[in-house]
């Protein structure tokens, strides 16, 4: 019967072919073939949509560009001569008649939708030359992403008037040179009641309106504005850019329809013996541990316990960080396609609008200079200005960070068109200047030389000006910094201060000095206020997204930390052949790129730059669903943070995808009947939001019930928060503001979504945005996503997208490692620990194990610190943990060494990772383990149990001499350093103890001795570079280490000598009952 239905409706539809404008069928001619209005790359249009367009349209196809033929039976069009062979009626094509008024204005409408959804067409752009935004320009029910309202400079329409540079200027005593502009404060309380309203409704209705232009509900739409129906532009598994494309060959006969991007599976040769040996040493490794157990040591049976129990830990931390690594896949990007798709030359462009975070606190411990950098890097970007928007978070309310904006700003006019000229790679002129590299590679335009010698002149005297502005900062006036027209500066009281916005580039004066365009550039301080939970980095990126939904609303997102400068300026880009290919776009909630350093010393001695993590364990995620969110250097689809389910529909179950943890979804009839009843979710992993049921329920409801409608904006608004405008631009699927809204009200309306209340009685922080609950919220935040079916892409280009710095220094190092694993304890006792959470959702098996694995990892802390004190008590006691084994036992023991290395080997095999590296990697895990893992267990236990919030943080500095490298040599006292310190003399001691009494008591002695040995080494060679730190340049080491060190240490051996001394006992008679002739 199903098979009969798909029958009928293919031949309804013409061949299985559907318009991708209007939904209906193609149509066939007279002699049965399907209807091709483009000749060139065969884009399904059909009969009446091919008609509007050539008369009333860009008389182009959709897809390709190609200015349409004229078919048989179409009426001629003004330039066209009538033809009698073109002249036949037009009943000789089997299509729906499109003669009635009715059917004419509904294909126009379609149309207009299909145009709007794309992103391109006939939709204008602000004129930016005479001064004044003329909003009647607009046709479409959205402003384009090239506008923004300004509140500096010339006065413009919409503007308010106070804002001008001319009335609010702001200086500290001799701030800079130059006047800077005043941001907008809003002081009134309800900032936006009076407007928001209006707003939103219209945008509501837009988007109501578009819902009524939806005919076919089988219809999918596409990221690039098309619909496409099921069976042809998509699979019904889980989408991937494996997937194959199952459109017709027509529609792949042009390089603009082949895919964006493409899976590298490994080679064979290097992926199956890696497998195979993943299950052998499995097998050993139950074996070993089967012989441990059943073999216990009768004279040691303490240390013999212990050392099982670690054991079995190691083993199942082990599983958890090594399955996960089963699939690892490579990626590769098509530049070239997605320009011929979306940004071909002389034309405009389709790419999708980027709004770019930054985020900052304290100017003093994040100076000024590398934020500018990171700034001038992002407008500098190889991507259309008009399509990108750069908003900073000053989360601190420093005048400090708002007056370098303004130098920024400033200095970007010279430095984006010399860039962009000259192709300069990188484009944050601190990195590019200091490179030491032959610069004149390559470069063949011959007034290259003189104009970068005059950059670097500007760029040094832009240093100097942002130097100065760091010098005059370091002692805050008493009556706090004061702006130019005599008024204080909001934020001098950094805890109770009003939402600021500044738009420093993006309106009539954002020009450079070639006098184009240049991208927006927003400063951005959320208000605070004393009694408010602001949640941090978290609340501070959450307001970021509301801000930039109500000013620009770009579809993505990318957020880059303060230090973290665009290296690659193609990045972008790289981002969009994932998020914007129509295959396997729509299911992805963030494009990760792999985090890489500057900076850091040769021999990368605290394994800052994390090769292992980066270049293995997130490509073994990409095969499965994707790598955790690493909280820099990611680009977000605005969707997915707003809680929305993926379109996707789950394969109908092989065994690897059950492996993987495929679940069939429900049917869409019994989702309508289930799950439409109530709004209350009984899983907090199942998506929040589903686009495709708000439709739904609006259709069903009635156009014209605004009763109806009115409740969905309500319901909406609980969601979201109190603001029609910022609810209206979540349901723009593509972007965009509403045309309606005014600069002033836009700028009103962000200012109340930054406001310290405005996520009270929200769903922020919990299902929507960025998710509170932990100082690690970037793997919350992915995990989040991940539970409600997403998937996340791993893109690793050639040129290292993005670069940051790292701290070098070994005290700085472990409370950065500190502060991470602290937050995956408060994970993990939370309601949001993937041990317990999100089995109702389409989270992967093994993406589940790697999560797993991110959360309890600080809990192997303390396993290892047994482990690691276990060799210096056998040394002084003279006993051991292991029992005298025999020739066919230490075949066992042996598998188990040789099967760990292979592992390692194979590793880095396919990962292409250096042997340095991966064993900096095992060093820095002992040394973390043991130190900052160790302290995030008991202070995340504190927090959660006793709620008592501890803090281990630097106290105090020595310094070694100046020179390369200096602040790796450089000492800072923490508590951190005091286990390992402590377990390195121990074992040392342990050491000496176990010689000596080896040569005391003779040969025998020195064969059980060596496996005791074996074992101390293994931790003094792991806590060499720690060693190394505590030494410095000058092998000085701060008495105080020195003191606590040895203190502990001679506590414990002296214990252990008073209970167990290790010389020889004599027995013999009582001599007081005896007497000494006995």
């Amino acid at each position: 019967m199903d098979a009969d239905a798909d029958a009928v409706k293919s031949a309804r539809h013409g061949g299985g072919q559907v318009c991708q404008i209007c939904g209906d069928g193609v149509g066939t001619t007279a002699e049965g073939d399907v209807f091709a209005a483009c000749d060139v790359c065969g884009f399904p249009v059909c009969r009446p949509c091919y008609e509007y367009e050539r008369k009333d349209g860009t008389q182009a196809c959709p897809q390709c560009k190609t200015k349409y033929k004229r078919h048989k039976g179409s009426p001629a069009i003004r330039g066209e001569e009538a033809d009698d062979t073109d002249t036949d009626d037009v009943s000789d094509y089997n299509y729906p008649a499109s003669g009635s008024g009715d059917q004419k204005q509904k294909i126009a409408d379609r149309m207009r939708s299909w145009r709007m959804n794309a992103g391109g067409g006939d939709v204008g752009r602000p004129k930016y030359d005479s001064g004044e935004i003329g909003l009647t320009k607009y046709d479409s029910g959205e402003i384009p992403r090239g506008y923004i309202p300004s509140v500096t400079n010339s006065q413009i329409s919409g503007e308010i008037p106070g804002a001008s540079p001319d009335h609010h200027m702001m200086s500290p005593t001799g701030n800079i040179g130059k006047r800077a502009p005043f941001p907008y404060v809003n002081h009134s309380p309800n900032p936006s009641r009076e407007f928001s309203g209006s707003i939103g409704n219209v945008a509501w209705k837009e988007r109501v309106d578009g819902w009524k232009m939806k005919q076919d509900k089988g219809t999918i739409p596409m990221t690039n504005g098309t619909s496409i129906a099921p069976s042809e532009g998509r699979g019904v598994g889980d989408i991937d850019a494996s997937t194959d494309y199952n459109m017709e060959d027509a529609l792949l006969n042009d390089e603009t329809r082949q895919p964006l991007s493409r899976k590298v599976p490994l080679p064979s040769s290097r992926i199956n013996p890696y497998r195979m040996v993943i299950v052998l040493r499995l097998v050993v490794l139950c074996i070993f541990l089967h012989y441990r157990i059943t073999n216990p040591v009768r004279n040691a049976y303490p240390l013999w316990l212990l050392s099982v129990i670690c054991e079995i830990w190691f083993a199942l931390s082990w599983i958890l960080d090594q399955f996960p690594k089963w699939f690892p896949i490579n990626r590769e990007t098509y530049l070239d396609r997605l320009a011929l798709r979306y940004d071909r030359e002389g034309e405009p462009s389709q790419l999708a609008a980027v709004d770019i975070f930054v985020s900052t606190v304290d100017p003093m411990k994040e100076p000024p200079i590398v934020t500018a950098n990171t700034v001038l890097s992002i407008l500098a970007v190889d991507y259309p200005v008009d399509k990108v928007s750069c908003y900073v978070s000053d989360d601190g309310a420093a005048m400090l960070t708002f007056d370098g904006l303004a130098e920024t700003s400033e200095f970007a006019r010279k430095w984006v068109p010399f860039v962009k000229k000259y192709n300069i790679e990188p484009r944050a002129p601190e990195w590019y200047f200091s490179q030491k590299i032959d610069y004149l590679k390559d470069k063949v335009h011959p007034s290259f030389v003189k104009d970068r010698r005059a950059m670097k002149r500007e760029y040094e005297e832009f240093k100097i000006r942002i130097n100065g502005l760091v010098a005059k900062a370091q002692k805050i006036p008493e009556e706090g910094w004061i702006m130019q027209d005599g008024t204080p500066w909001p934020g001098n009281n950094t805890r109770d201060h009003p939402g600021m916005i500044q738009v420093f580039l993006g309106h009539s004066g954002g020009l450079d000095a070639e006098g184009n365009e240049l991208p927006r550039l927003v400063y951005v301080s959320r208000e605070k206020r004393p009694g408010f939970q602001h949640h941090k980095k978290a609340g501070a990126m959450n307001a970021l997204v509301r801000v930039s939904a109500v000013l620009t609303n770009g579809q993505y997102m990318l957020n880059l930390d303060c230090d973290h400068y665009i290296n690659n300026s193609k990045a972008i880009r790289e981002a969009m052949c994932f998020l914007m290919d129509p295959n396997l776009g729509r299911s992805v909630c963030y494009v990760q790129f792999p985090q890489r350093f500057d900076g850091i010393d040769r021999n990368d001695r605290y394994a800052n730059r994390n090769t292992v993590f980066f270049d293995i364990n997130l490509r073994g995620l990409d095969g499965i669903q994707g790598p955790v969110y690493v909280g820099t250097g990611c680009v977000f689809n605005r969707t997915a943070l707003y809680g929305y389910e993926p379109p996707i529909k789950q394969k109908k179950g092989s065994f690897l995808s059950s492996l993987c943890g495929g679940r069939k979804k429900a049917s869409k009839s019994k989702k309508k009947s289930s799950d439409k009843k109530s709004n209350k979710h009984v899983d907090s992993s199942v998506p929040v939001f589903n686009l495709e049921d708000i439709e739904e329920g609006v259709e069903g409801a009635g156009f014209d019930d605004e009763k109806s409608l009115l409740m969905s904006q309500m319901s909406l608004e609980k969601r979201f928060g109190q603001s029609a405008a910022f609810v209206a631009s979540t349901l723009m699927e593509y972007g965009g503001v509403p045309q309606s809204a005014t600069p002033e009200s836009l700028l009103k309306e962000a200012i109340h979504v930054i406001s310290c209340g405005y996520e009270d009685k929200s769903e922020w922080g919990t299902e929507i945005g960025w998710i509170y609950g932990s100082v690690t919220e970037d793997i919350l935040t992915g995990f989040k996503m991940h539970a409600r079916g997403w998937r996340s892409i791993y893109c690793m280009p050639k040129r290292p997208a993005f670069k940051g710095s790292a701290p070098i220094n070994l005290s700085d190092r472990l409370n950065q490692v500190l502060r991470w694993a602290l937050g995956s304890v408060e994970i993990l006792f939370s309601r949001h620990c993937p041990i317990w959470y999100g089995y109702g959702g389409r989270l992967k098996f093994l993406e589940r194990f790697a999560y797993i694995n991110t959360t309890i990892y600080p809990l192997t802390s303390v396993p290892l610190l047994v482990y690691c004190v276990l060799p210096a008590i056998c040394l002084l006691t003279g006993k051991f943990i292991i029992p005298e084994i025999s020739n066919f036992a230490s075949i066992w023991f042996i598998s188990l060494f040789i099967s760990i290395f292979a592992t390692g080997i194979l590793e880095m095999r396919w990962s292409g990772v250096g042997i340095d590296e991966w064993w900096r990697n095992e060093q820095f895990w002992v040394i973390g383990g043991i130190s900052a893992h160790l302290f995030a267990v008991f202070q995340g236990l504190l927090k959660v149990l006793a709620g008592i919030d501890t803090n281990f943080t630097v106290t105090s500095k020595a310094s070694d001499e100046d020179g390369d490298f200096a602040e790796l040599y450089m000492f800072k006292w923490t508590t951190l350093l005091i286990p390992p310190t402590t377990i390195l003399i121990i074992n040392l001691v342990g050491v000496v103890a176990g010689i000596s009494y080896a040569i005391n008591s003779g040969y025998q002695s020195w064969g059980p001795l060596f496996g005791k040995l074996f074992f101390a080494f293994w931790v003094i060679v792991h806590l060499y570079p720690f060693l190394k730190g505590l030494m410095g340049r000058q092998n000085r080491t701060p008495t105080i280490v020195v003191v606590w060190a040895i203190l502990l240490a001679s506590i414990f051996s002296l214990l252990w000598v008073r209970i167990d001394p290790f010389t020889t006992r004599v027995t013999g008679p009582d001599t007081q009952t005896c007497g000494i002739n006995c």
